[in-house]
């Protein structure tokens, strides 16, 4: 029996489910050495009925695809072969919420910079992941502004979802936890602000939403553009990209990140100055409840964003 309770018994690996303590590499694996692998964060949600949904499925295996097309490698999967397999795993594993972690990766034991082959092996788990920010979801975020800044775009593909980029964010997250903040706002080589560690990030002004630019060194993020669809088309909120100063940001109304992992979290401090009157803000609060009926597909209109994996309910 495996001793991490909190993933999934069954993983899909290179076309087929195995056992969680079958799902095994060699250590000299290349991608372990370079971080050569792409990635991508998914969520899958109880649904009412008791089907699980996977929500934007195709996006994010599309996004997995053309990650892996940056940086050189290739992908042995369809898209529609990849989004069967995700369905296939979270079925496996039974309902409930889960985060979905598919990974590709150079299974070869080469530690040649550019190994013999680029093939990507593939392998996709589920875990079962509360709030990727903890109480933050609920009383908003206290954050800081990283030393460590985002890498221009002719420096590190942003668009490409690969684990070598997550370097920085590992780098960012430890050093807002040990300041004793919930996460790390980043700013890009200019100054402007970017993202957090691992999240898109919005600021609300007087009703108007804003949020940084895709030529910007940002992850082109799935619920990003989510969020962007909820709060025009339902909140009657405008979305204006472009670049945020970070005196600007710190003079919002409201703030919050967005993430498959972080959903709608409120940012209210950063580095101790109150964003708005240091509470979650009002459009923030809607748009967490408006997120969590979409995922959830409660609201019909957005139910082709959801994936039904087909768990029929007991009883």
């Amino acid at each position: 029996m495996r001793d991490v309770p909190e993933w999934g018994e069954w993983i899909w690996f290179n076309g087929k489910l195995v056992e969680w303590g079958e799902a095994k590499i060699h250590v000299m694996t290349q991608s372990l050495h370079y971080g050569t692998s792409v990635f991508e964060g998914i969520r899958a949600y109880l649904l009412d009925d008791g089907d699980v949904g996977v929500f934007r499925l195709e996006e994010h295996m599309k996004r997995f695809i053309e990650s892996a097309k940056i940086y050189g490698f290739t992908v042995p999967y369809s898209i529609k072969e990849l989004c069967d397999a995700v369905v296939e795993t979270v079925r496996a594993n039974g309902p409930s919420d889960y985060y979905v972690r598919p990974i590709g990766f150079i299974n070869l034991q080469e530690l040649s910079l550019v190994p013999s082959s680029r093939e990507l092996s593939v392998a996709i788990g589920v875990l079962k992941w509360g709030k990727f920010l903890g109480k933050a979801y609920e009383v908003g975020a206290k954050v800081t502004v990283s030393g460590w800044r985002r890498a221009p775009q002719d420096v590190m593909p942003a668009p490409a979802k690969a684990g070598g980029h997550y370097v920085l964010a590992y780098m960012t997250s430890l050093q807002a936890k040990v300041r004793g903040f919930d996460e790390a706002l980043l700013l890009d080589e200019r100054g402007f602000v970017v993202e957090g560690s691992a999240e898109n990030v919005f600021m609300i002004k007087d009703n108007v939403a804003y949020t940084p630019p895709t030529n910007s060194p940002i992850l082109i993020g799935i619920t990003r553009d989510t969020t962007m669809k909820l709060l025009e088309n339902e909140l009657g909120v405008k979305v204006i990209e472009r670049d945020i100063a970070l005196g600007e940001f710190l003079t919002a109304d409201e703030a919050f990140f967005v993430g498959t992992a972080a959903e709608v979290t409120p940012v209210v401090e950063v580095d101790g100055v109150k964003i708005g009157d240091g509470k979650p803000g009002e459009v923030t609060r809607k748009l967490q409840k408006l997120y969590e009926d979409v995922v959830r597909c409660r609201i019909p209109k957005y139910s082709h964003w959801v994936t039904r994996v087909g768990i029929k309910k007991a009883g």
